[in-house]
Parts: structure tokens; C-alpha cells; sequence
């Protein structure tokens, strides 16, 4: 049964995921301070929720090694989130002592991805996770849980949505305010959108829920379409379309935020982000960086 009809939102929260989630898999470096820069831009565009820094240990993602710092010298604007990626208790000390008060953490919707990325099983990853949820909601720490690979993996193929749901549902239960549904590799079409969600919203709440594309096929604005007829409203896009997932073939091309900002309007939906704002924040990184030899 499709739980989509006469849905569509009026109002999309977009959730930037550039400087985490681009930055880990640009071959540039970026100094901490045109770190610091990238992201009061975007706060400043108008960006409600920024995923700013990655506790991951330094030796996996090098190019967020100084994360600890970024988080200490934001300047951070009120009403913005700002986001920091956990893999585990001892990533959640060093996010805690940076000044985090909010968290996501990463779950694959198979046991491939999740062995190739986490280097665990799904069960090991959340049993890793437990503890810094437990930790989190004691703290008082808003927490994003997402779910990678949630349509297809590059190592399994095409993924069954009642994986996803189970995955899904365990970082709900686990207290996650919010749950991402990634395309991880890019290769979903509007009807896998639709299979999908006609799953997992019988289960999950679609005021919870958020999807994140990646633009490979060049796919991604009308899957944000199909979603949008669910009555999704929160959608991730990657200022200048920065990034992708370093361990899955074939995932570079995020939706950058300022076509997705711009494709909303065309439809009337208002987001509060000004693209060309995004724009100049992209254009101010490229300028300060240096490629690394």
C-alpha cells in the first residue's frame, strides 16, 4: 500500500553534509581554520543542521584528524545544529570534550558494507552503539542514526527494504531522533524510493525520517520527488556537491545543496537557505585550499 498522496511538505529541512561527509573523501587539504570558515558560511546560508566534523580515528579519515579543533573554534549561530559523526565510546569522549551536543551514527542495511566499512558485523555495531546511545540520551545529545547502503550495495547488490527496516527500527529503539536512509552508491530510481518507503513509514514516522542521495546517475532530484509525494521533509545535500563514501565503489556525487535548494523552489517548497550563499561558501574553500601532492 502506498502511504503517499497529497503528502507533499511546504517546508524542507535540509541537512548539510559537506563539511563531514565531503570533506573525508576530497583529495584537497583544508586548514582547520578554512574548516571553521566552510562551515559559519553555510550556517549563515541559512542551514538549520550542519554535519561539521567526524570522530573516526584520525589514521581511517585523515582528512578530518583535526575534528577536536574544528568543533572547539566554531563560532556557532543559534538555531543551528551542528552535527559530529560517532563510530564509539571512545569517539563520543572526544566529541564530548570538543564541545558535541550532537551526534550521528553509522549502521549498514547489509553485513558486506558493514564489514568492508565498519570492519564489524551489524550486530557488533550495535553493540558498540548501545553504549554511546545510552551515553548520549543521558547527556542530553540530539542523535542521528543512518542506514547505508539502504536501497544497493556495492558488494551485495540490491538491498531487500525489510533489511532496511530492521536496521531502521533498531537505531530507533536505540533513541536516534532522526533516521537517514542513505543511497549510498547512487543508483536509486523513484520506484525503489517508493518500495522503500512503503516498508519502513508503516514503522517509522515520516516526521523522523530523512533520506540522503547521492547524485552519481544523476538521479537524485527525482528520487527527492518520489520521497516528497511520502511527505518526507528532510533531505541531506553536500554544498557543491562534495564527497561520497570513501569505502564504496562507485559513490562519489552527492546532491549538492544549492540544486536541491533550487529545485525545491521550483516547486514552491521553501527551505530558508540562500544557494548562491552555498555557493560562495563552496567557492571560499576551493580558493584557500591546496592539492595534496
Amino acid at each position: 500500500m502506498r502511504h503517499g498522496s497529497n503528502e507533499c511538505p511546504t517546508h524542507v529541512t535540509i541537512v548539510e553534509v559537506g563539511p563531514r561527509d565531503g570533506l573525508q573523501n576530497d583529495s584537497r587539504h583544508y586548514s582547520t581554520e578554512a574548516k571553521v570558515a566552510f562551515i559559519g558560511a553555510l550556517a549563515n546560508a541559512g542551514l538549520p543542521v550542519v554535519e561539521a566534523a567526524s570522530f573516526v580515528s584520525p589514521a581511517a579519515i585523515p582528512q578530518l584528524a583535526d575534528s577536536d579543533e574544528v568543533m572547539r573554534r566554531l563560532s556557532r549561530k543559534d538555531g543551528v545544529r551542528y552535527v559530529a559523526l560517532i563510530p564509539n565510546e571512545r569517539g563520543y569522549e572526544r566529541a564530548v570534550g570538543a564541545g558535541v551536543d550532537s551526534i550521528a551514527l553509522f549502521a549498514s542495511a547489509t553485513e558486506e558494507f558493514s564489514r568492508a566499512n565498519l570492519r564489524a558485523s551489524i550486530d557488533d555495531t550495535f553493540a558498540r552503539f548501545e553504549a554511546v546511545a545510552a551515553r548520549a540520551r543521558a547527556d542530553r545529545c540530539w542523535i542521528r542514526g543512518y542506514v547505508s547502503v539502504a536501497f544497493t550495495c556495492p558488494y551485495a547488490g540490491p538491498t531487500e527494504p525489510e533489511h532496511v527496516l530492521n536496521v531502521a527500527r533498531r537505531l530507533f529503539d536505540l533513541g536516534c531522533d532522526e533516521i537517514a536512509l542513505a543511497d549510498t552508491i547512487g543508483v536509486a530510481e523513484p520506484d525503489d524510493v517508493i518500495a522503500l518507503l512503503d516498508v519502513v513509514l508503516p514503522a517509522i514516522p515520516r516526521e523522523r525520517l530523512a533520506l540522503h542521495f547521492h547524485d552519481t546517475n544523476g538521479r537524485a532530484l527525482v528520487n527527492v520527488d518520489a520521497a516528497l509525494e511520502y511527505g518526507i521533509a528532510t533531505f541531506d545535500g553536500s554544498a557543491g556537491g562534495l564527497g561520497g563514501c570513501p569505502f564504496a565503489p562507485g559513490a562519489p556525487g552527492n546532491l549538492a545543496t544549492e540544486l536541491l535548494v533550487e529545485h525545491l523552489a521550483t516547486r514552491g517548497i521553501e527551505t530558508g537557505v540562500d544557494a548562491n550563499a552555498v555557493r560562495h561558501a563552496v567557492s571560499a574553500l576551493r580558493y584557500v585550499s591546496t592539492v595534496v601532492s
